[in-house]
């Protein structure tokens, strides 16, 4: 799988730079450098890049602008490079890939890089089932709906890896699998892991759409458990009971939602 890449910076010795650091991946290609935003909307629309290195503060249309430009047409994944911290955040909201400070260090290149394979894989594999839907419907119309009804099972690369939660100003980038438990409060719900507890903005419905329902499970109204971080079940009165996780942490499991620890005792 070949990384088809554009780099845009307003600098030509960090567009030198990020090229020297990127020929240890052989899988990347760079097919177009760009030194201010309007180029790289013209070269994002003709050459369709995978991936775009995008720095943010450059005369005209800054980075923002660039991912703005894109609105119409399908866009790249893009890693944000700049000198400057203080737009991480916006960074996040646009949906960006990672966020990479100057000089740029290699192996935060390595992991972003990583990140951007996972999404990529994940693309073609869409692409692939819906062809394959395509054939099946023209030539085979009842193995299509054999197919749909097996796409239809949970599979674990549809689901999150990693949730980024922005918290007292700071972006966290959380590993779905450190997650411990989740509580609710209206929009709000507060994640815990083994070390720490952040509050993100959206609603249970929502949430629980990103996380695999084989490890996630809503054991009360306003809890999600991760059904591996269970060590214990605590009968309790009038047929609920306590999880007891890792961490030592007691979670009540109520009437409504019993079936969950029939996959622990039985």
């Amino acid at each position: 799988m070949t990384i088809r890449t554009i780099l845009v910076d307003d600098e030509s010795l960090a567009i030198q730079g990020l090229q020297l650091r990127l020929q240890a991946h052989e899988d990347v290609e760079i097919i177009e450098t760009c030194t201010n935003g309007r180029e790289a909307i013209r070269a994002i629309k003709t050459h369709k890049p995978d991936l775009v290195f995008l720095d943010i503060q450059m005369p005209g249309f800054d980075g923002f602008s660039v991912v703005q430009g894109m609105m119409e047409v399908e866009p790249p994944l893009f890693i944000f490079v700049t000198a400057y911290s203080d737009h991480a955040i916006r960074a996040f909201e646009a949906q960006a890939v990672d966020y990479l400070m100057k000089p740029v260090e290699e192996g935060r290149l390595a992991d972003a890089l990583d990140r951007v394979r996972q999404r990529l894989s994940e693309k073609r594999q869409v692409q692939e089932a819906e062809k394959l839907r395509e054939v099946l419907a023209e030539v085979a119309p009842q193995a299509m709906s054999d197919f749909v009804a097996d796409d239809d099972a949970p599979a674990s690369n549809r689901f999150e890896k990693l949730i980024n939660i922005k918290d007292r100003g700071q972006i966290f980038r959380v590993d779905v699998d450190s997650i411990e438990r989740i509580d609710a409060a209206g929009d709000y719900m507060c994640i815990y892991t083994a070390d720490n507890s952040l509050i993100l903005r959206e609603t249970m419905k929502d949430l629980e759409k990103r996380l695999d329902p084989r490890n996630f499970q809503r054991v009360h109204r306003s809890t999600i458990v991760n059904l591996s971080q269970v060590r214990q079940v605590k009968p309790h009165t009038n047929g609920e009971c306590f999880l007891v996780l890792e961490s030592g942490a007691q979670v009540k499991v109520s009437r409504s939602y019993r079936d969950v620890v029939a996959r622990f005792v039985h």
